[in-house]
């Protein structure tokens, strides 16, 4: 028996019983990390060549963004990044209530990252008239941005199952209640993303806050119904089967977390920025 198995320390970041001394399941995360590198790889070389060599009729992007916009989406994930790193670091010292209010504080601030992408297409679509297929740029633009946009969807699902997961109950049973629990959590970041945090953008451009309460009624009425019940489900409800040895799971989703923001640090360079050297 090793000396950490002996002394019941956690080595979260060696795995003794592996062959390759890396925990299997990071292992596996970071062979899938691996392959969607080359995925965006190539989504954004296509993106530049049309950039370099741009077709007759191509939309005028510095016509088209709205670069304060989207570099406040992007410091907002950014930072969505560091409580990531806050979560795993109170998971690997057993503390459970700061693990908890780390991964709502991420999936937070990835819901408004992607409400201000909601946003920004239906304002590209509606008011630029730049659509996904009257224009080469259009077309690659929303395939990167908007496969982007679905690794961040992808990522706040996961860590609402973690955020569940903490709560299951040490004498086992629960299901019915995390499946709710669960339920509560993608009405409330799906109302916060589609309608709640572009209808405010919309008011901080001059719409009106009382048509925002008009029109936006009936989904705030499901996601103030959702709060309640996520805040209901998220009370203690006595020990629960979730601790230090589960940091390797929360871990494993913060590298796609990070994986998530650091390609985006540099669509963000290569899609908008370049556009205005």
């Amino acid at each position: 028996m090793s000396s950490h198995a002996a002394t019941g320390h956690i080595d979260h970041h060696h795995d003794h019983t592996t062959s390759t001394g890396i925990p299997n399941k990071k292992l596996l995360w970071w062979a899938f990390l691996a392959s969607d590198c080359m995925f965006f790889g190539a989504l954004i070389s296509t993106h530049l060549v049309y950039r370099l060599n741009p077709p007759p009729g191509n939309a005028n992007p510095t016509q088209v963004f709205n670069i304060e916009l989207t570099s406040f989406s992007t410091f907002i994930l950014l930072m969505s990044s560091l409580l990531m790193a806050l979560a795993v670091n109170a998971i690997q010292k057993g503390n459970i209530k700061s693990t908890r209010l780390m991964l709502l504080g991420t999936m937070f601030f990835g819901c408004i990252f992607l409400g201000g992408q909601v946003f920004e297409f239906g304002h590209f679509v509606h008011q630029k008239h730049m659509t996904l297929s009257n224009s080469i740029f259009g077309s690659t633009f929303y395939t990167l941005t908007g496969t982007h946009g679905t690794h961040v969807a992808i990522g706040v699902l996961l860590l609402g199952m973690m955020y569940v997961r903490t709560f299951k109950p040490a004498a086992g049973g629960g299901f019915l209640l995390n499946f709710v629990h669960l339920a509560a959590i993608c009405v409330v970041m799906g109302v916060s993303f589609i309608f709640v945090v572009p209808g405010l953008i919309e008011v901080i451009y001059g719409h009106g806050l009382a048509e925002f309460f008009t029109e936006k009624a009936k989904p705030l009425i499901l996601g103030a119904i959702g709060a309640i019940t996520l805040f209901i489900l998220s009370r203690q409800r006595g020990e629960v089967d979730f601790g230090e040895k589960n940091a390797i799971d929360i871990e494993t989703i913060g590298l796609y977390w990070h994986f998530v923001d650091i390609v985006w640090i540099i669509i963000f360079t290569a899609v908008y920025l370049l556009e205005y050297l």
